[in-house]
Order: structure tokens, then C-alpha cells, then sequence
């Protein structure tokens, strides 16, 4: 059994509510119809939590333009093939997807929610496949670069995170240099000290370790975003100790 249908319970949606429960809810009526659900063997996990808050919130982006278009489509679901989703999760995953692409909740209240019950690495999580679905196509759209903005926000995550996703991806206009930049990645100033820095630098790699963010509730399936995002960290420290001279 897959892990997703393994972590859902029968009276989930309601137990959880908002916009993520009823997500549940109807994922839960469109899966199994009437059939009884043993609530002792399904228990809601924070893996299923993620898994319907990014199926959900990529369905609103995707209609950020009001239609979800056939490109939009393959670009999500060709997401959900390089993530290497077993086929019941894929199956889930395409349903939750449709099933928020027609209600009428905004990926606002959907971000909302789970900035309420989600650790901020988590939270950090969701955004950065926000931004690699968005740029599938290779084309950052002016309703997707409105939501992307404006939704760190909504999910509690530092703003500066808008604009190091632009940099990824060779989008930024910013007149912050280089140097700038990674001393944000790292939470740091330019006028802090070698070992506050390092500190820093291994704060932040142990804070995306794919064990710890296993245990806080990332999917095995997710854990190569981890692995990028500890890169940029890397990328960023590699790039101050070069402009001190070590």
C-alpha cells in the first residue's frame, strides 16, 4: 500500500477542517466511495498532509490564468512521474489535483492553513516545487510571478525566498550582487564573523538533511529537492569564503 493511502483516515476531513481537510474529504469520496474505511489502520501522517497541500496548491497555480491548459498538465504531471510516485500515489495525486482545480478555494487559504500547521522547512518545501512546476515550460507567467510573490506571505517564509528562486533560475533582475545574495541564503550579514557564518552555514545544511525532514514529514519520493536546496546553501558558503580570502 502506498504511503498516502496508508495515512489517511475515515473522518479526516472532518477532524482536520479547513481547505486541507475538505481536500481530504473529497479525495477520500472520489477514492473509495462508500466503501468503510478501518480508521485504526489509516491515521492521518505529516506526509499526507504535504502530499494533499501540494497536489492542491499546484492545481491552483496551474489555474492561475483562470484555465489549466493541456502544457500545464503535462508539466504537473510530469512532475509527479520525475518524483517517481508509485502508481497509487500518482492516481491520488492526479485526483486530489483535479479535484482542487474545481473548487473554489485560492492556493491562499490552501497556504494559509498549512503555515499554521507545517514546520517552515516544510513550508519552504512546498514553495521551491511551486517555482519548478511554474517553470516547467521554462517561462515564469505574470499570474504565476503574482501568486509565487505574493504567497511567501501566506506561508510564513522569509520574501527573500521569492527572489533566490528567481536567481535559481536565471530570472532575477535584482541589484544585489552575488555576495549579497548568499549571505541572505544563510541568514547572515556581511558584517558577521567567520564563525558566525559557519555556524550558520551548518545550521542551515543540518536543517535540510533528508533524514530530518523525513522525520518532519517529507515523502522519500521529495528527498532530491532537499538535496537541491542543501546545494544552494553549499553554492552560497562556497561563495563567501572565496570573497574573505579562505
Amino acid at each position: 500500500m502506498s504511503w498516502l493511502g496508508a495515512g489517511i483516515g475515515a473522518g479526516i476531513g472532518l477532524a482536520m477542517g479547513g481547505p486541507i481537510g475538505a481536500a481530504f474529504g473529497a479525495w477520500l469520496g472520489s477514492s473509495f466511495g462508500n466503501k468503510k474505511l478501518n480508521s485504526s489502520e489509516h491515521k492521518i501522517t505529516n506526509q499526507s498532509i504535504f502530499f494533499v497541500t501540494l497536489c492542491s496548491m499546484l492545481a491552483k497555480l496551474a489555474k492561475a490564468d483562470g484555465v489549466v491548459s493541456q502544457s500545464e498538465i503535462k508539466a504537473v504531471t510530469g512532475f509527479f512521474v520525475e518524483l517517481g510516485l508509485d502508481e497509487n500515489d500518482k492516481k491520488s495525486a492526479i485526483i486530489i489535483f483535479n479535484n482542487a482545480k474545481d473548487d473554489n478555494v485560492s492556493i491562499y487559504e490552501y497556504a494559509n492553513q498549512y503555515a499554521n500547521i507545517a514546520d517552515i522547512k516544510m513550508r519552504e518545501m512546498v514553495y521551491a516545487m511551486l517555482w519548478q512546476v511554474a517553470m516547467a515550460d521554462g517561462v515564469l507567467h505574470p499570474q504565476e510571478q503574482i501568486i509565487l510573490e505574493q504567497i511567501t506571505h501566506n506561508l510564513k517564509i522569509n520574501s527573500f525566498k521569492y527572489q533566490e528562486h528567481k536567481t535559481n533560475f536565471g530570472l532575477s533582475s535584482t541589484t544585489d550582487s552575488d555576495i549579497d545574495e548568499s549571505y541572505k541564503i544563510l541568514g547572515c550579514q556581511a558584517s558577521d564573523s567567520d564563525k558566525t557564518i559557519k555556524q550558520k552555514y551548518r545550521q542551515a545544511v543540518a536543517e535540510y538533511h533528508p533524514d530530518k525532514l523525513q522525520k518532519k514529514g517529507l515523502p522519500a519520493d521529495f528527498i532530491k529537492f532537499a538535496n537541491e536546496q542543501i546545494k544552494n546553501i553549499n553554492v552560497a558558503y562556497d561563495k563567501i569564503q572565496k570573497q574573505r580570502g579562505k
